[in-house]
C-alpha cells in the first residue's frame, strides 16, 4: 500500500516564473528583504508578500524543488511513496488584475508540470487558477488535466463571491468533464477579506473561508449539479466537520428539505485531517472513506507536522483499516492517483 501525504508544499522561487512571456517580464515578481533580512517577500502588483511560513527543518534545495531527487530521497525516510503539492504564496489573491494573474498562473503551473514530470511520479501537483478571468481558469483548467495535475486549487472566496456563485458553474462542469479535483485550500479569501482580518490570528483570515466554501457549497446542491465533481478541503483540520454536518442536517429541517442521509460521501467531500483531531468522533460523521491527511510539508506554521503520516497510527481508537484508507485509498480517490 502507498502511503500518499495528501497535502504538502513547494515553495516558489525565481525559477518560478521563468516562464512568463516577453510581453509578461513586467509582470515579474520581485525577491526583496524585511530590512532586518529575516524575512523574504515576493512585490507583486506594488504589494509585498511574504514567501512563507518556510519550514526552518528542511533545506531549501528541498523546499524549492530545485533538488527533486533529494526531496525523494527525504520522502523515503519519511515513508511517504507521494507527494499532493500545493503552492505557497498564491495561498493570498496577489492581484485584481486579471492580466497579471493570468501570466502568474501561467508560469507556476509550466513550472510545475515540468519538475514534477522528473519525479515518475511521486511528486503530483495541484495547479492555481486565474479566477478573474474564467475564459483563462477554463484554459488553465484544460492544462492542467493534460498535464498530469491533480487538482485545481482555490481560495474560498473569491473576490466577494461564495463558491456556490453561478460564476464557477463553468469551471465546476470542465473539472467533473476532466475528472480532476476542485481544492480548497487554507487561504485568505479576497482583498476586502485581507484587510477585514489582518490582525487576527490567522484563523478567520485562512481557515474560515473554507469551512464557508464547505457550507455553502453543500447548502446551495453544487455537488447534486455536478454529479461527477470531488471536491477537497485541504489544511483546516477536520474537527469541525461534525459541528457543520449538525448545522445542515438541523437548517434542512428547519426549511422542510430533504437533505442527503450521508453528506460527505454523496457529495463526494474530502476534508484533510490532523493527528490531533478527535478522530473517532470526527469520523462517526464523515465517514471512513471522507478524510485524508496531509504533512503541510515545506511550511512552518500551525498545521506542520512533517511526520504526520507516521504519527496518524498511534490513535488507538481507530482501526488499522480505516488508518489505511486515509494513508492510501482515500486520497488516491479524490486524486484521482
Amino acid at each position: 500500500m502507498s502511503i500518499i501525504d495528501a497535502d504538502a508544499h513547494v515553495i516558489e522561487s525565481e525559477h518560478t516564473w521563468d516562464y512568463l512571456t516577453e510581453a509578461e517580464a513586467k509582470f515579474r515578481p520581485v525577491m526583496v528583504a524585511s530590512p532586518d533580512g529575516r524575512q523574504q517577500f515576493w512585490l507583486i502588483d506594488r504589494r509585498p508578500f511574504p514567501r512563507g511560513p518556510v519550514s526552518r527543518e528542511l533545506p531549501a534545495a528541498s523546499s524549492e524543488m530545485r533538488q527533486i531527487e533529494a526531496r525523494l530521497r527525504h520522502m523515503d525516510q519519511l515513508g511517504v511513496d507521494v507527494q499532493v503539492l500545493y503552492p505557497t504564496v498564491f495561498l493570498a489573491p496577489l492581484t485584481n488584475r486579471p492580466e497579471i494573474e493570468v501570466a502568474l498562473c501561467r508560469s507556476y503551473n509550466r513550472w510545475m508540470a515540468e519538475l514534477c514530470g522528473k519525479s515518475e511520479k511521486r511528486l503530483r501537483w495541484v495547479a492555481t487558477l486565474p479566477v478573474l478571468s474564467m475564459e483563462d481558469t477554463l484554459a488553465e483548467t484544460r492544462f492542467a488535466a493534460d498535464n498530469g495535475a491533480v487538482g485545481l486549487f482555490i481560495r474560498g472566496l473569491v473576490e466577494n463571491r461564495l463558491l456556490s456563485d453561478a460564476y464557477f458553474y463553468p469551471l465546476y462542469a470542465l473539472a467533473a468533464e476532466r475528472n480532476i479535483a476542485i481544492c480548497i485550500h487554507a487561504s485568505t479569501g479576497d482583498f476586502d477579506w485581507m484587510n477585514h482580518f489582518e490582525r487576527e490570528s490567522g484563523f478567520a483570515l485562512f481557515k474560515l473561508p473554507v469551512l464557508i466554501a464547505f457550507h455553502t457549497l453543500v447548502y446551495k446542491g453544487i455537488p447534486a449539479m455536478f454529479p461527477n465533481l470531488r471536491l477537497g478541503f485541504i489544511e483546516v483540520k477536520a474537527q469541525w466537520v461534525p459541528y457543520v454536518i449538525h448545522e445542515l442536517a438541523r437548517r434542512y429541517k428547519t426549511h422542510g428539505l430533504k437533505g442527503p442521509s450521508d453528506i460527505m460521501r454523496e457529495n463526494r467531500l474530502y476534508v484533510a485531517c490532523q493527528t490531533d483531531d478527535d478522530l473517532s468522533y470526527v469520523l462517526k460523521y464523515a465517514g471512513e472513506d471522507n478524510i485524508v491527511i496531509g504533512s503541510d510539508y515545506g511550511h512552518n506554521d500551525t498545521s506542520a507536522e512533517i511526520e504526520a503520516l507516521k504519527n496518524i497510527r498511534r490513535h488507538g481508537d481507530v482501526p488499522a483499516a480505516q488508518i489505511d484508507k486515509i494513508l492510501h485509498d482515500n486520497p488516491k480517490a479524490l486524486y484521482n492517483l
